[in-house]
Parts: structure tokens; sequence; C-alpha cells
């Protein structure tokens, strides 16, 4: 492949609702870029953004992919993202890649939650943006509707393009509304002047005229010509739409078919003259010997630097860590130096990734995005060189909330199960494997149900592991909540030195749920030797870890040693603290014993429209609402305090409840009392297992 500048390269990241056509797209601009000689299919499993065999098999998007097409001498680096909201962090990390977004709405469905979803990335990450509305070849897809949507949601700034033109249910051809004139399709790429339809000109109007205003709002000298009644030249309409999609005051609306390969071209000619090059960029890190912010702003001619924005680790073709040029030239020579590792890495060779076919380069200029094989970084890493060491910000994932307990089909599996889990989690940054130990459980967690059983099926799939998911256990505590006074004679004799431990012990509220226990001891006159006396708190230190009511570790508890005796022979400190621990276990459940349950602190998204019936099901499931704070664009966040065996399938729930425009997240607050059915319950429950 050809060695591109930074002004012949647009790094576009696709993003859009799950099933809008974005894979599609990709195919139709392979084939019409003459990158591919055949389009590949979703259903068919042949395209060459969705590789892997989950996607193959599942039919959408899970990773993101990178797909450089060329189009008029210029390097389109195409980032194709996942739709569906599960693998959000996938497309975070396209997001933070890419210099300009396309985001695609299906014609047929119109504007879906997906879409406002890529709009709100784009407002966070600042990025120019154009609209495509795909599946005009379908008989019920609306442009129409779909430009007033998104002129309902986003106002004046929304500016149609082109406008289909529709004869017998087909899409024949379009109307370019810059130019004024009709075309209609004759072959691949290929049209035809014509006449412009009747029945399109009163929607042609109104899209004339909503662009002619984007126009003039560009300055007061169009302002004024334009109230004077005078036309712009096409060139003067290009020139402002340049620079207004470039500061996101217009956001340009095209249209085609992927299936039929129409108006892909525009499309692909828009993307050149419209989306801005990594030159219009600006890019910050800090350079770690000097501490000075270094502006490297994807400038050819300062230091060499890079930005790891995603890893793929495959076990068939191996790690990749794809980068994007921050500034410098790289090439596949070079040293780089990891400034997070503090480490020097020897490139060897430098690629291009095709989707999952990486094609070697000599080297990267600012700006371009490319991949080094089998290198010792992960994603978030900068690299750069040892003379100027700098190091980027990373971006910001979001946190993984939805998780199940796991274990492995097949024992012996467990280390080979952690060698893989750790290996897709240098891949996906929202895949965590935590060791819950307390409750003897290893917890899974992803961005929801679908997430997860994507990693299982892909641990079978590419691992050779299998594991089975089960409802995760609770972490409960124990506490008490009278006072209770016990003795406990502990005595053994069995030829030779017998064992004696004799204590007397009163068990109370210590008043504090943070510490397990408080030890302290009042004996007078020596009843209980003071060598014994940490024999005593080792039986009760021992005892917390698994409480008598139903095995959970005990907090809050305070225990006195006030009276006992001892056997100047027979007694030993084992026989002491045998005899604290059975005194515990007797004063612990003559104490009132309960169950205290973590209680988390739950914020939750969502559109205004929703707030009702998220706090209905918040209280359904014990929720004590705190209070509804309004979040800008008419969202709202609930804030409220829930149970945390509550929150068991909540992300499913708040998805169908809300369209999938709910989003949550969750902090632990404190423990409170189980109410006493759920306490009943939990001890049955534990009995049983035992």
């Amino acid at each position: 492949m050809n060695v591109y500048t930074t002004d012949s390269i647009r790094n576009v990241v696709l993003l859009g609702h799950g099933g809008s056509g974005k894979t599609s797209l990709v195919e139709a601009m392979a084939y019409v870029s003459g990158l591919t000689s055949r389009i590949g299919k979703v259903t068919d499993g042949t395209t060459i953004s969705d590789y892997d065999k989950e996607e193959i098999k599942r039919k959408f998007s899970i990773n993101t992919s990178v797909v450089p097409i060329i189009w008029k001498d210029t390097k389109i680096n195409i980032l194709d993202t996942p739709g569906f909201f599960d693998f959000v962090g996938e497309v975070e990390e396209a997001v933070a890649a890419a210099d300009a977004a396309v985001i695609v709405v299906s014609g047929k469905a119109g504007v879906e939650v997906g879409t406002e979803k890529a709009w709100e990335l784009c407002e966070k990450y600042k990025l120019p943006r154009m609209f495509f509305v795909s599946d005009m070849d379908v008989d019920n897809a609306s442009f129409r509707e779909v430009v007033e949507t998104l002129t309902e949601m986003y106002g004046k700034k929304i500016a149609p393009f082109y406008q289909p033109i529709r004869e017998n249910e087909k899409f024949v051809g379009y109307i370019n509304v810059m130019k004024m004139a009709g075309r209609r399709f004759t072959g691949i790429g290929e049209r035809e002047d014509c006449e412009i339809p009747d029945y399109c000109k009163p929607n042609l109007d109104i899209y004339r005229e909503a662009m002619m205003d984007a126009v003039a709002e560009t300055s007061e000298e169009f302002m004024e010509r334009y109230f004077a009644g005078e036309e712009f030249s096409v060139g003067e309409i290009r020139a402002a739409m340049k620079m207004n999609v470039d500061d996101g005051s217009i956001i340009p609306v095209s249209m085609g078919s992927s299936i039929e390969l129409r108006n892909i071209h525009n499309m692909l000619n828009d993307m050149v003259e419209l989306l801005p090059s990594p030159v219009k960029k600006e890019c910050a890190g800090i350079n770690t010997k000097t501490n000075e912010i270094f502006q490297a702003d994807y400038n050819f001619s300062k230091a060499k630097s890079a930005y790891v924005f995603k890893t793929i680790a495959d076990p068939f073709i191996g790690k990749y860590s794809l980068i994007k040029v921050c500034s410098g030239v790289i090439k596949s020579d070079d040293i780089l130096y990891n400034s997070s590792t503090e480490s020097e890495e020897k490139l060897n060779k430098l690629y291009v990734m095709r989707g999952n076919k990486p094609i070697e380069v000599t080297e990267l200029h600012a700006g371009d995005i490319g991949a080094i094989g089998k290198a010792n970084c992960k994603t978030g890493d900068t690299l750069s060189t040892k003379a100027t060491p700098i190091l980027f910000g990373k971006t910001e994932i979001s946190r993984p909330y939805t998780y199940m307990a796991y274990k492995a089909k097949k024992k012996g599996d467990e280390d080979k199960i952690s060698q893989a889990l750790a290996k897709m989690m240098d891949e996906d940054l929202t895949i965590k494997a935590v060791n819950d130990s307390e409750n003897r459980q290893t917890l899974l967690y992803g961005m929801g149900d679908q997430h997860l059983s994507v990693i299982v099926s892909t641990l079978a799939e590419k691992y050779k592991v299998e594991v089975e998911l089960d409802k995760p256990k609770v972490a409960f505590r124990e506490t008490l909540r009278k006072k209770s006074d016990v003795e406990y004679k502990y005595k053994k004799q069995s030829g030779g030195h017998g064992q004696y431990g004799h204590v007397k012990m009163t068990f109370e509220p210590s008043g504090d749920l943070e510490s397990p226990y408080v030890f302290d001891q009042i004996v007078v006159g020596g009843a209980v030797p003071k060598n014994y006396f940490p024999a005593v708190e080792k039986g009760i230190q021992d005892s917390v870890t698994k409480g008598p009511l139903a095995g959970y570790p005990v907090v809050g508890v305070k225990a006195v040693l006030y009276d006992g005796s001892y056997h100047p022979v027979d007694s030993s400190e084992m026989a002491f603290k045998t005899a604290a621990i059975q005194a515990f276990k007797k004063g612990f459940m003559e104490a009132s014993p309960v169950l205290l349950e973590p209680i988390v602190t739950i914020t939750v998204l969502v559109p205004e429209k929703y707030t009702g019936d998220v706090m209905g099901d918040l209280n359904k499931r014990r929720g004590r609402v705190l209070g509804m704070n309004p979040a800008g664009t008419g969202k709202t966040e609930v804030v409220a305090d829930v149970p945390m065996m509550e929150l068991f399938g909540y992300n499913t729930d708040l998805r169908s409840m809300t369209g999938g425009s709910g989003v949550y997240s969750y902090e632990f607050a404190r423990y409170e009392q189980a109410p006493s059915d759920v306490q009943e319950k939990e001890v049955a429950a534990r009995a049983a297992e035992a």
C-alpha cells in the first residue's frame, strides 16, 4: 500500500443503531472504490469488517475493525463499529481515534436510540459529522421522515445534500440539492442527467431552503446577499459547507443503497471533500522528561509519537496493537519508547489492517492509523522516542456493571480460562474477571447479558475452554442486635497432659459496622492469666471470618472477657482459643443475630418520559429514591439506594423499559439489616448448601 501524507488522510468512524447498515456500507464503499471485486454480505458472513467467528454466527458487529479505502488519492480509514450497546467499549475506542463520523440511519427503521447515542458521542468528542440514510432501495424507506426527525431533534444545522428519486417503488436516481440537478443511475458509480420530477419539487424546495439558510449563516456578506435575493455559486456553497462541517454548524445528510451500490460514489466524494484531515485536529500530551505540554497536533515534522487505541489478541492471527500516529513519521525499523512501561520496543514490521488482514507498510505519517505486531504494549499506552518521551491521556471507557458467577465445566481448566480471559481483557477493556474469595466464586463482568454470552462463546470457540454462568451470590454480613452473657469451659482429659480453658464473656453490638470486632478484657484477680488473653482474642478473630448464622463474615461485635478459670498444668493457648470460639458461637446466637445486606447507590440516566417507570421499578426492588436531577437534553438522573441483590438482571429490564436509552452506574454505599423473609431464605439456602 502507498504511503499517505497527513492532508491525504481521513479517519472516519461509522456509528449508528445495531442493524442500520454500517457494515454493508463499508462493503459497498470497498467495492465501488475498487478495494474488492466482490460484495460481501452480513447474512453470508463474507464481509471484510465482520471477520470474527462470533460476528459471522450472530450476524452483527462485535468488534471495531479498520478498513482503509482509497478514493481520489485520499486514504479514508473507515472504523466500522458495533451498533449494539453491549459493545460500547469498542465504539469509544474508535471514536477517540477518529477525526470525523458518519452516523448511519436506516431509511426503513428511521431514527433510533442508537442514532441519539452516536450523536452524543460525537458531541462529547467534538467530531464533525454527516448522516447517511441507508436502505433507500427498500419499499417503505422514507428519506423525508428521517430528515424531518433529525431537524426536529438537532435544528437548522441538518442539511440534506441529496434527495432520492423513486419510480414504481424503485430507487432510480437522486437530485443534487446544491446543484439543483437530477441524476439517473446507469451503472455502478455512473449516472446521467435527468429532469427533476414534479412530485419531488415540494420537498426539494424545503431542502434547498435549509441548505441556503445554513450557507447564509456563515458570513455577514453571504447573509446580505441572501436577503437581497442573490443566488450563491456551487463553489461558494461548497466552500461554506466545508468550513461549517468542520466546526459542526452544518451536518450534511446523504443517502443511498449499499445493496444496489447507489449513490455510494457521492458518499465517498463528500467524505474526502467535506470531512477534515487530521491536519485540522489538535492533539496534546505531556513530555515526561520536561513535564511540559507537547502539542503533537498530527504534525509530521515533530518528534515521533503514537497512541495505542485498540488491541487485537487472536489465537489465529496473533496480537496486534492498533495505533494512531500523533506526530512525526513512524517507520518499520524504529525503536519506540513506551512511557507507560518505561521500556523500548523495536518494531521490525509496520502494518495497516484491512479487517483482520495485516498489510505491511514501510512508514505511517502523522494522523494515519496502522498496527504493530507482537508489541509489548496495551490499549491506552503511548509510544514515542526516548529523547522526547510523551504520554497522552487515556480514552475514557465505560465501566461494566452486569455480572455473573462463572466456573469451569471441566475440572483442571481453571488456569486455561484465566489465561484466556486475560487475553480477552487486553482486547476488550469492558470485560472484568474478579475473584470473590469471600463467597468462593469467580465473577465475570460485562456491559450486558449479550456481552457475557459472547464472552462465553468466544472462550469455547477461540480458546477451547468451557465455562458455565450462574446467578452470583451476594456478600451478606452477620451482626448481632442485643447483648448476651455466656460461659464456656473446654476440658479434655486423655492421658498425660489434658486441655483446660474456661471463659466468661459478653457479646454486644460495637456500633462500628466497618470493623469485624472489638476485643476487651476486664478480668480481675488473675482468674485468667494475662498470657492467655491473646489466645482468647485469636479465637474471636477466627470466629468472625465465618459467622454462626449463615457462614458470612461477622461485623460490629464487641467481645469482653470478664472472668474464667485456668488449670496450672492442663491450660494452654489452644484450650483458651477453643473455649473462646465456642463461647462466640453460643453468645452470638443468643444476641439476636441478623443478616446485613449490601446497599448500593444507583444513578440512572433516562429520557424524562421514562422517569416514572424507572422510579416505579426501583420501588419494586426495595429501592429508596433519593432524588431526581435534570441532566440536560431532555434527560433526568434518578438517584436511589437499592439492595445489591435486587439489581440482578437490572440491565436487561432497564433497556426494555426505556427502549435501550437508559444507562446506569452504582457504587457500594453501606450495609443494612436485611428483611426477615430475605434472612430466612438465605439462612435456609446456606444450610442446604452446607
